[in-house]
Parts: C-alpha cells; structure tokens; sequence
C-alpha cells in the first residue's frame, strides 16, 4: 500500500506542475511520495527484517528513479501540453487516481474480513493524509480555473479515507456492549473472540477467512484428529498386549 501510495506521486506531481497548479499543490505530491517511501522503508526494516542500511539504500535508489522518470515526463509532456495537446496529461492524472485507488483498497479487504474493524492503520497519519487531500481541494478551488481531473483525485483520495474512519466508527458502536462485557471480566475483545475460536463456539465478529485459510484449517484439525486416534489404537494395543501377558517367574513355576 506505501509503495503504490509512493508510486502515485510521480504521475501527480507531473501533473501538479505541467498543469501549472499552485506553488503547495505542486510540492504536496512530492513530499507524499517522500514520507511514503520512507514508511515503506520502515516496513521493510521491522517487518521484513531487513538490514537499516540495505533498507535506506533502496529507498534512496527508489527516490532517484522516481525523481528521472517525473523529470523525463515534464520535460516531454509540458511542450506537448502548450501546444494545445491535452490527451497526454489527460492519460497521465488517470493512471495517477487508479494507482491512488489501488493503493486505497487493500485496507478495505482487511474491513471486510475483520467486518468493519481496522487494524494496522496509523489515525495520526491518516487523519493528517485526509485533511491534506481536504485543504489542496480548497486550494485548487481557489485558484483561477478550476482543474476537473485534479479535484477528483483529491475527492477520490479523501473519500475513500474518510470510509475508513467511517468503518471503524460503525465497529465501535455495534460491538460496544461487547467489548464492555469483556474488560468488566478483565479481558479484551481479541481475548473474547479467540475463546470462542479456541472451544469452536460460533461468533458473530470472527474474522472472515479465504477459501485458502480454510482448507488449512480443516487440514490441522484432520491431522489434529489423525494423530489422538493414533494415539488411542496405540494405548489399545499396549493394553491388549498387557492382558494377554504371562508374568516369566509364574509361567516357570507352573511348568514345574
């Protein structure tokens, strides 16, 4: 999500500036991008277990490739675009909100599967991202013209932002008597839904798993199964062996 978040930022910022916006609209993209990687970076570090320095390398590398394709497209594009040609830069803020979008929907498959709940995301930063795309909408009504493709991918940007707030929200409220029953006995609400995991008792706020996670989990319980009824014909046969047995010194006793 940080990458294609990072990502987007090079076609934003060619348009941003071959558009002519204003000065903070043009610089917002870039400083997106920056913070971004350096998010993705941090991932990569304690996520991924990666070395500070392999780390800080690639991102440094990343910035500069990012850097002299932006670079490559204004000085190709602008020309282009004064001259009356449109279809280029049209192409480019396009593939900038798709990538906006795509980077914008992973979180919402984590909502679906945790219904409605948000987990991993950063308020601070989200909050800060969201009034961003809400102030440079302001801005770019505040200018003379009044650039189309560009509020939409403020709009966009803050729309499917403010849906995860939303989403949350909505968690909170439906679970409230929930999660309040679970701290008056001194447990949270994960505590709560891994009991019910744990003694196979139905619960309406269990995360929703993929057709792949539930394969795996019927495979650990059939192998959970196999291996107590392996045990059980073992301990049998042990015991069946034990009463068929003759002690030694009785069996020499009774010969003689």
């Amino acid at each position: 999500m940080m990458f294609l978040w990072a990502l987007c930022g090079v076609p934003f910022g060619v348009y941003a500036i071959v558009q002519n916006f204003n000065i903070p609209l043009q610089v917002q993209p870039h400083v997106f991008l920056v913070l971004c990687l350096v998010g993705w970076v941090q991932t990569l570090m304690y996520h991924e277990n990666w070395a500070t320095w392999k780390a800080s390398l690639l991102g440094a590398a990343i910035i500069i490739i990012f850097g002299g394709i932006e670079a490559a497209l204004i000085l190709t594009l602008k020309p282009v675009y004064d001259r009356g040609n449109e279809t280029p830069m049209l192409i480019v803020g396009i593939v900038a909100a798709i990538l906006l979008a795509v980077g914008l929907l992973p979180p919402y498959g984590e909502i679906w599967k945790r219904r409605g709940r948000v987990i991993g995301i950063n308020w601070i930063f989200l909050t800060m991202d969201w009034l961003g795309a809400v102030f440079s909408l302001m801005a770019l009504v505040a200018q003379l013209t009044f650039d189309v493709l560009g509020g939409v991918l403020y709009i966009l940007c803050a729309c499917l932002e403010l849906g995860i707030f939303v989403s949350h929200l909505i968690w909170l409220l439906r679970t409230r008597k929930l999660r309040k029953a679970a701290a008056a006995d001194g447990k949270t609400f994960d505590d709560t839904m891994a009991e019910h995991e744990a003694q196979g008792i139905p619960f309406k706020w269990a995360e929703r798993k993929s057709r792949r996670e539930r394969e795996a989990q019927m495979g650990n319980v059939e192998r959970a199964d196999g291996d107590i009824n392996a045990a059980v014909v073992v301990a049998g046969s042990e015991t069946d062996m034990g009463d068929g047995e003759i002690p030694v010194g009785r069996g020499k006793e009774e010969e003689g």
